[in-house]
């Protein structure tokens, strides 16, 4: 066997296996033994590195390496049963997680906690995957035992949390974290804020909310515990949550976080009059804190006074100014700073609708990680201004570092294009592009979507499977390529499949629960369609969903929940041609 280059430091690290515990050993112990041998703490088993064995090492790490990670995982499993050696069953445990095989990564798991059963990572591992494949028969019981029996109970407690995180029921999780935390529950903040974010992943935001005050009982000055007081309790009681979050920082006045994070949720509820005092209050306090100059201005910007966000940010900008030419070079954060203030200059002034004022900010930065991110919004905002050479111009200008880049400016352009209603010229656009960079699949997916408009549906197909072959993980090209077999009543079984695997990669996207509504209806499921369609307008009231939606209400009888979701779909988008269709195939008029 001829060996690569790039494989030669991998077998000089085998080469020196006997310095690291491998020994002279003849023969490794018969499988029978398996069950009855236990190393000693950093005990390793005495097995001679035979040319067989290195064979074997050689050939798993050659299938790693080619991406085969199955087969890899099988050998080096194949090895440890063979050796008892708790590091090859460690790497069989590593490669079936790098190939995704849940399955086979339990059992490589367990192989390892079993050769080496005092290593908590093995032991933890092992309990994780039982938990998110299901199997929590004893879970709790085990969990309780190795808490009871820890010296460090904060320690196992947490590594607790993590093997319980890993269980897909959220509801089952709280009830085997319940009893695994009972004999420490009297005295373990730690455990209560456990109970407090499992039970607001299981959907019980009053236990998660309770458990957040019990952690706060055993330890009043815990940090941790009034985050989840503020935040848990926003949703129960907002009044109380946000009355004991000033309370908590009455008492404990230099816990700026959870000032900020007081001050963020104030801003997310619309009180912003109070979010600005508290600001106020910090800059008195900290006069020299100028980040809170930013953080006030975004405040305002996000209440539409753009007035006073705009003397803010132009007031921090002179600080950040100043401070970078006080400083050495790359002493300070200033060039970033001033960045980032910029770029909110940039958005209040296309809320305000002057875009040139948006591209004079943009002009400004200069920082070297956003100056190509700040050239291709100038050029798109010069399209929106209709001014299409000097948008072409600005990208033109840019000199791409690497083939990203490359790729960027040219869906860029395209969509200058396309905004300007010039498809034709984004389809050449796309179509250059894809002949220079032919394995680039984010360029065939747009020239896709593009050839769709355009009602080259063939075209269009034969682009998104080619996408789904460079790309397997992309699951916008599934959903796209479903969504057009069912949207066109042909092809169900395969649409079925491709919108299966788009949900699997993208579960709670709502374009793609839409898909799935929409085809479920087409199969006549309009129960099912229903669910999956209610989930998708949840998320995404647009018109589009609106249609499927309303449609699938219509056909289960509820004719005046259907109107109503119509009649929301056209206030937002009265010019959608998919509701409209669809209003007119059903016969329906609107008031």
């Amino acid at each position: 066997m001829r060996i690569s280059a790039s494989v030669m430091p991998m077998v000089l690290a085998l080469a020196a296996l006997p310095q690291m515990g491998w020994a002279a050993s003849p023969v490794p112990a018969p499988p029978d033994a398996v069950e009855t041998i236990r190393l000693r703490p950093g005990e390793l088993p005495a097995v001679s590195l035979t040319p067989e064995l290195l064979y074997r090492i050689l050939v798993a790490e050659l299938a790693a390496q080619q991406g085969q990670y199955d087969d890899a995982a099988q050998g080096l499993l194949s090895l440890a049963r063979d050796t008892l050696d708790p590091r090859l069953a460690q790497r069989a445990f590593q490669m079936s997680m790098s190939g995704r095989n849940l399955a086979l990564a339990l059992q490589a798991a367990r192989e390892w906690a079993r050769l080496n059963p005092d290593n908590p990572e093995a032991v933890a591992a092992s309990l994780a995957l039982s938990a998110s494949s299901g199997q929590t028969d004893g879970l709790a019981r085990t969990l309780a035992r190795r808490i009871d029996s820890a010296d460090d109970k904060e320690q196992a407690v947490a590594q607790a949390v993590g093997i319980v995180s890993k269980m897909t029921d959220k509801r089952l999780a709280l009830d085997v974290l319940d009893k695994a935390v009972a004999g420490v529950i009297d005295t373990s903040a730690l455990a209560h804020l456990a109970l407090a974010d499992t039970a607001w992943a299981a959907g019980e935001p009053r236990r998660a909310l309770d458990e957040s005050y019990r952690a706060q009982g055993l330890a009043p000055d815990s940090l941790d515990a009034a985050e989840r007081i503020l935040e848990y309790g926003l949703r129960i009681e907002p009044r109380e949550a946000i009355r004991d979050t000033y309370r908590y920082l009455a008492d404990h006045p230099g816990h700026r976080g959870l000032q900020l994070l007081l001050v963020s949720r104030l801003t997310g509820r619309g009180q912003f009059d109070e979010a600005l005092k508290l600001l106020g209050d910090m800059r008195r306090q900290a006069p020299e804190d100028f980040d809170l100059l930013y953080t006030e201005a975004e405040v305002n910007a996000r209440a539409g006074r753009y007035v006073a966000a705009k003397s803010l940010l132009n007031e921090y900008i002179t600080i950040q100014q100043q401070r970078r030419r006080s400083l050495a070079e790359g002493a300070s954060s200033a060039q970033a700073d001033v960045s980032d203030a910029r770029l909110l200059l940039v958005q209040i002034a296309e809320r305000q609708d002057d875009l040139a004022e948006a591209i004079r900010q943009l002009h400004a930065i200069d920082e070297s990680s956003l100056r190509f991110q700040a050239r291709t919004h100038e050029a798109v905002l010069y399209g929106k201004l209709g001014d299409l050479p000097k948008a072409r111009a600005t990208l033109d200008a840019i000199k791409p570092i690497d083939r990203r880049e490359r790729v960027v400016i040219q869906l860029t352009l395209a969509s200058i294009y396309r905004g300007a209603g010039r498809t034709d010229q984004a389809v050449d656009t796309l179509k250059a592009a894809d002949l220079a960079m032919p394995d680039m699949p984010e360029i065939k997916y747009e020239l896709g979507m593009l050839l769709h408009q355009q009602g080259k549906t063939a075209e269009f197909e034969t682009l998104m499977k080619r996408v789904i072959e460079l790309d397997p993980d992309d699951a916008n090209a599934y959903n796209s390529l479903g969504y057009t077999y069912a949207d066109t009543n042909r092809n169900l079984p395969e649409a079925r499949d491709l919108l299966e695997r788009a949900l699997d990669l993208d579960p709670e996207n709502p374009f793609i629960l839409d898909s799935v509504g929409w085809y479920l209806f087409r199969t006549e499921d309009y129960q099912g369609a229903l669910e999956y369609l209610r989930r998708s307008y949840d998320q995404l009231p647009a018109a589009d969903v609106a249609a499927h939606l309303g449609e699938a209400l219509w056909m289960l009888k509820r004719p005046e929940q259907a109107r109503r979701i119509w009649a929301e779909g056209l206030k937002a988008d009265p010019d959608n041609e998919t509701l409209k269709s669809t209003l007119r195939r059903l016969g329906v008029s609107l008031p």
